[in-house]
């Protein structure tokens, strides 16, 4: 446990290195127990202090937490080769708080209504978050590139603003999704490889500064559209030029529906590549760019579910049909930072901490957010490179260990070990069972953490 830590702290960079050596500490023993709240994490009053006053420290940031991990994201990613995926989305943190103030505000949800009829409004006490996930093609994270934390303070007149100001004539800078700029750039330039990546959003990341962006620190994007965009000569949109594209062939996918059910989803798909236009009130100051836009859809609206309606848009070239369907598996890949953020709310319990004011919050989610990877790493390690060393996750005294509670061959690889592991935190390996999932691996080496103490301290008393 103590040798990943380092590693993902070694670029850390503090003006004091007790804060260093406390942010060690702190990681370290909530990994040994992932969910756990800051006292039962730290063991003694002493240690639980010290957590509360490093997160309370005004020289610490979630810049400073996560600049270790940055770089070591961009160390993974440099001994790959190939293209790498990087994948954006926002996630809310909701609080319950007496002094809401303290933390800030994220959104308004209505409820029931009032004895004069009138809806009864909620302001969200919580933070949110944007993050951007680097993946490999075959689905393993390497770590995080960039991520940005905010509260949204005003909320009163918003929607009457819209009526009077047309928002595509509001500078990005001004915007919220100005985020989705800031973290491609920030992405991009760490992992000093711009042409290896593409990033990859969902209909929120339709921004089309955000493609102009992208053709300016040549890297490429793919997002999935809402916008039916102005398309060739001014004179048609988007879907108005795709009525004369033929669809080019079907492709075959499994899905669930409602029940949970796998059923057999049968796309038709259209490409094409054309020129498209700024909005109106920005075609002065943004150029026009040759996109390819991707269409997978189904004919008919199964039972049980809603019908697929892909629409893609990208800078990639596509000029067949394997071409498309290589895009849509790319896109498919989003759901990874769904699951890494489900990882950080269930597994990290990131919405269960007292602490009051969002600057302690935020420095706390950004070392969950390291301890999320650690654990979405490992999951995904087993299903990508299963036949990978047992030394590149455990430690010899811990294969020891292992090897007393489930005897391994001398060739046996990391998925052996990490099914052992599994097995601690419930997973039941039977035949046919899919591969362990995050959160009984995670539960096993919390267990294996306190077998590994035991077995030191048996160790200690017989050699005394």
């Amino acid at each position: 446990m103590d040798s990943w830590v380092k590693n993902e702290l070694r670029a850390c960079s503090f003006a004091d290195a007790r804060l260093g050596a406390r942010l060690h500490e702190l990681l370290q023993r909530m990994s040994e127990g992932l969910g756990d709240p800051i006292p039962l994490a730290c063991q003694d009053w002493a240690c639980t202090k010290a957590a509360y006053r490093f997160l309370d420290n005004p020289r610490i940031d979630e810049s400073v937490i996560l600049s270790g991990h940055f770089e070591a994201t961009r160390a993974r990613f440099a001994a790959l080769p190939g293209t790498v995926f990087v994948l954006h989305d926002t996630t809310e943190f909701s609080y319950q708080r007496l002094h809401p103030d303290q933390i800030g505000k994220t959104t308004k949800v209505f409820g029931c209504r009032k004895k004069d009829g009138r809806l009864h409004v909620h302001t969200v006490c919580g933070l949110l978050m944007h993050s951007s996930l680097v993946v490999t093609a075959e689905g393993l994270p390497l770590g995080l590139a960039a991520a940005k934390f905010w509260t949204r303070k005003k909320f009163k007149g918003t929607n009457a603003l819209k009526k009077k100001i047309n928002p595509t004539r509001v500078p990005i800078k001004e915007k919220e999704s100005f985020r989705w700029l800031e973290n491609v750039r920030q992405s991009t330039q760490l992992l000093a490889a711009p042409s290896r990546c593409v990033h990859i959003g969902d209909r929120e990341s339709d921004i089309y500064e955000l493609f102009c962006a992208t053709q300016e620190i040549r890297t490429h994007f793919l997002v999935r559209t809402c916008v039916d965009r102005l398309a060739e000569d001014g004179n048609v949109t988007i879907s108005e030029q795709m009525k004369n594209i033929k669809t080019e062939g079907i492709h075959c996918i499994t899905v669930k529906d409602k029940s949970g059910e796998s059923r057999m989803a049968t796309l038709h798909i259209q490409y094409c590549r054309m020129k498209v236009l700024p909005p109106i009130g920005k075609q002065k100051h943004y150029p026009a760019l040759s996109l390819t836009f991707i269409r997978a859809r189904e004919d008919q609206a199964p039972e049980g579910r809603e019908r697929i309606d892909w629409k893609l848009l990208t800078d990639l070239p596509v000029t067949c049909l394997a071409d498309a369907i290589e895009k849509l598996d790319w896109y498919s890949m989003r759901w990874k930072i769904e699951t890494f953020h489900k990882i950080l709310k269930s597994g990290c319990k990131a919405e269960d901490s007292k602490l009051r004011t969002a600057e302690r919050l935020i420095n706390l989610l950004a070392i969950f957010c390291i301890l999320s990877w650690r654990v979405f790493w490992l999951c995904m390690l087993n299903r990508t490179n299963p036949d990978a060393p047992a030394r590149l996750v455990f430690t010899n005294s811990e294969l020891s260990i292992l090897n007393h509670l489930h005897p391994a061959p001398k060739s046996a690889k990391i998925s052996h070990y990490l099914k052992t592991v599994a097995r601690l935190g419930g997973y039941l390996a039977r035949t046919g069972d899919p591969p362990p999932g995050n959160m009984v691996i995670w539960r096993g080496f919390s267990r294996l953490t306190d077998i590994h103490l035991g077995f030191t301290l048996a160790k200690g008393i017989v050699g005394n």
